[in-house]
């Protein structure tokens, strides 16, 4: 009997199968009730809002299923708690079931409030670097693999015959082109490329073969002798953070380092955001999120020269945050050797691909073989909805132009990261003064 047909078979699997929202939670009486309808190739469509309710059949075939950390149930219910609620924002999970009552699909969407407008998108779309469905592994060999415009036309209409889910807008982005080894099916959607690319780079079975064939001889020469420099500072030593306490206090360190780069750079920073701090804290202490949560700290002495958080999931290492020191170290690059350090740890672990996820920083081409397009759907379903769908294509157009006009990202950066400076230098003298 085959793996599949194992776990399909299991008790707790047949039980959800008949009934996927049974158990868990009781919905109150302002949850939307769950949904149900037929689709083209005869595709049942269950949605469910209750996120606990699915939480075992969503666990047994995220096993199974085509699909990034991204999608992971347990991602998912962490930033629904931590950031989604505070939002508002309703989970609608999509369940698409073949005759015999096999999952076909889970589509993770959501429903949020923004700027007046309700808009169907995924549910965690914003920390999700790669977003979309889980596709069970024998999905694109169903007759829905070619008839999914014509099923998400169904889905649609069924979320929005419930006066409790209509959207004015959907807006999916940062939608790989393939999901595992099968093709995306929102792809059959009208798309456009996202404004920045993700990248990959194929790991070698050996760490010192690996290093030479991606950086010259003169390049590991520069290295060494910052090595030296970074050494006579005091010992250097990669350390894996496992136990709640060091994996906090990883955390806080990470928040504090990101948080100065940011100020520097001129960008948002995201850990001001509600619920965002909270969030990672829940991912990193979790004691179940611990197969696909790897952090580590580069240190130099006894100072934290440089941090990370990671995802692991099947053959691939998912580099999501990283930060380094950001006083007198800094110019000696620890986040560089903390880089080698995590490009060497996942070669000695066997996994085939490090993934520095979505983001067209500079560091990440040095090191890539592999450059993912992600694209955008973004429809609108009443007035509104269009008025701000115009709106949003001409600056998302906009802003992939300037991304992609390397004179001119390189000029926005430069005034981005000056602005930023001389904001972050007068706060910190502000706050030396008092």
């Amino acid at each position: 009997m085959s793996e599949v047909m194992r776990i399909a078979e299991a008790p707790a699997f047949l039980a959800l199968k008949e009934s996927p929202a049974s158990g868990g939670n009781v919905p109150s009486s302002r949850q939307p009730p769950v949904l149900k309808g037929t689709a083209s190739s005869n595709v049942a469509i269950e949605i469910v809002s209750d996120l606990q309710s699915v939480a075992v059949v969503w666990k047994v075939f995220e096993k199974l299923a085509d699909c990034t950390p991204f999608q992971t149930f347990g991602w998912l219910v962490q930033w629904q708690a931590h950031i989604g609620e505070a939002k508002g924002t309703v989970p609608v999970v999509v369940f698409g079931r073949d005759d015999d009552g096999d999952i076909l699909f889970i589509l993770p969407l959501a429903i949020e409030r923004r700027g007046g407008l309700r808009r169907l998108t995924w549910l965690g779309m914003e920390l999700g670097d790669y977003n979309g469905p889980l596709l069970a592994d024998r999905f694109s060999r169903h007759p829905a693999a070619s008839d999914f415009a014509a099923i998400w036309g169904s889905i649609l209409a069924l979320l929005r015959s419930n006066p409790q889910l209509h959207f004015d807008l959907a807006d999916l982005p940062k939608m790989p082109e393939m999901i595992g080894e099968q093709k995306n099916p929102f792809l059959q959607l009208q798309v456009f490329p996202n404004r920045s690319g993700a990248y990959i780079t194929t790991l070698g079975a050996n760490w010192d073969e690996f290093y030479a064939a991606k950086r010259s001889a003169s390049s590991r020469k520069t290295m060494r002798k910052k090595q030296r420099h970074l050494e006579a500072q005091g010992k250097i030593s990669f350390v894996e953070v496992v136990d709640f306490d060091a994996s906090v206090q990883t955390l806080e360190t990470l928040i504090e380092q990101k948080s100065g780069a940011f100020a520097r750079m001129g960008v948002e920073n995201i850990f001001m955001r509600r619920g965002y701090p909270e969030f990672y804290r829940a991912m990193v202490t979790d004691p179940e999120s611990r197969d696909i949560i790897h952090m580590s700290r580069l240190e130099v002495g006894s100072m934290t020269a440089a941090t990370n958080v990671a995802l692991q999931f099947r053959e691939r290492y998912y580099l999501i945050l990283s930060s380094y020191h950001g006083g007198e170290l800094a110019r000696l690059g620890p986040g560089r050797f903390h880089l080698h350090e995590l490009l060497r740890y996942t070669i000695e672990r066997g996994f085939r691909y490090f993934d520095f996820t979505i983001g067209d920083e500079p560091y990440k081409l040095d090191w890539s073989d592999t450059k993912l397009v992600l694209y955008d759907h973004l429809t609108a379903y009443t007035l509104r909805g269009w008025l701000a769908v115009s709106a949003a294509n001409l600056q998302r157009r906009a802003i992939r132009f300037i991304k992609q006009t390397p004179v001119l990202w390189h000029l926005a950066v430069r005034v981005r990261a000056f602005i930023g400076r001389r904001k972050w230098k007068s706060e910190n003298a502000t706050d030396e003064s008092e």
